[in-house]
């Protein structure tokens, strides 16, 4: 017979060890095509984790062919719950995914690991369409057709144009949803609004008007645009990103990714970002991500009662 001692080493020796994370290769996932701001950061935050712990991190766009950020979260939503695959999503995902009838999200499958950017989110038309104000593009829609670009009908900063559009009293005549949204979609003619960020109206700000920002304040490169608060307290919606992992991550697999998306958000190249975009760059952790999903999803609430009317 063994001693119990020799028994116990064999028995421990027989036990795979708990592998330190990250054990290989990581993904992230953004569910857009690549230079946007979320995709530029989480770039910044993949090459940061690769430093950090010696494993290759990559982003992998996955845009949803004019289907907003789902199929992405689909692809974050089925993947290993060991943290190998992370989720960098927008407030969309959260806050809708699980109630668009979309399987793999209903129930909502992730949970928050932090959140590190606000966008600033505009409405904006060529300078060449003949209104320049909110009340004016109004007036004008209430007497020819308006098409809106968005990223999605069922997202929060499409559902903000909707709404926003009925208080003002007047319908989009039309709208359709794209992966992008740049200089080129409001010069090709094809819509004549489009939602979409700051950043993407940049290379044209000079020949664009931007007619409002889904922001808390007006954003320094549009003064003159009011924000939607400003015009309807109640529809003010600000939209950010962050990083998401399934239910069953590990804390201490969160932790981990934590640690390194917070460092990238504190780093100079991230706030010299901030300073050229208009982006706000911050770390806020998974327990005021919480609170920041729950006080959204109480907005998004009145806005949709305000499109039932």
């Amino acid at each position: 017979m063994r001693p119990p001692l020799l028994a116990a080493l064999l028995t421990a020796a027989a036990l795979p060890a708990l592998a330190e994370y990250p054990t290989g290769p990581v993904q992230f996932v953004v569910p857009w095509p690549p230079g946007d701001m979320e995709d530029i950061l989480t770039r910044m935050i993949a090459e940061d984790f690769q430093k950090a712990y010696g494993q290759p991190a990559a982003v992998i766009n996955k845009p949803g062919g004019g289907g907003g950020p789902f199929p992405g979260a689909v692809d974050v939503a089925t993947a290993p719950a060991d943290g190998s695959v992370i989720g960098s999503f927008v407030i969309d995902v959260p806050l809708v995914g699980d109630q668009i009838g979309i399987p793999e999200l209903n129930p909502m499958p992730f949970e928050p690991v932090g959140i590190f950017l606000t966008y600033p989110f505009v409405l904006a038309a060529s300078k060449s369409a003949p209104f320049r104000t909110l009340a004016e593009l109004a007036e004008h829609a209430r007497r020819e057709e308006v098409v809106l670009g968005h990223f999605g009908a069922e997202i929060p900063p499409t559902q903000v144009a909707f709404a926003l559009a009925q208080r003002l009293g007047f319908d989009w005549a039309a709208d359709a949803a794209y992966d992008a949204l740049d200089c080129n979609s409001l010069a090709s003619g094809d819509v004549d609004v489009v939602t979409t960020t700051i950043q993407q109206m940049l290379p044209c700000l000079d020949s664009v008007t931007i007619l409002a920002a889904v922001t808390a304040d007006r954003l320094p490169m549009a003064p003159g645009a009011p924000t939607v608060a400003e015009l309807a307290p109640d529809l003010g919606l600000v939209l950010w990103n962050g990083l998401f992992v399934r239910k069953e991550v590990p804390q201490e697999v969160r932790d981990k990714i934590a640690a390194v998306a917070k460092a990238t958000m504190e780093s100079d190249r991230a706030k010299r970002f901030a300073a050229d975009t208009g982006a706000q760059i911050y770390w806020k952790d998974a327990a005021a991500a919480a609170a920041q999903i729950a006080a959204d999803r109480a907005t998004l609430a009145v806005i949709g009662a305000a499109l039932a009317e």
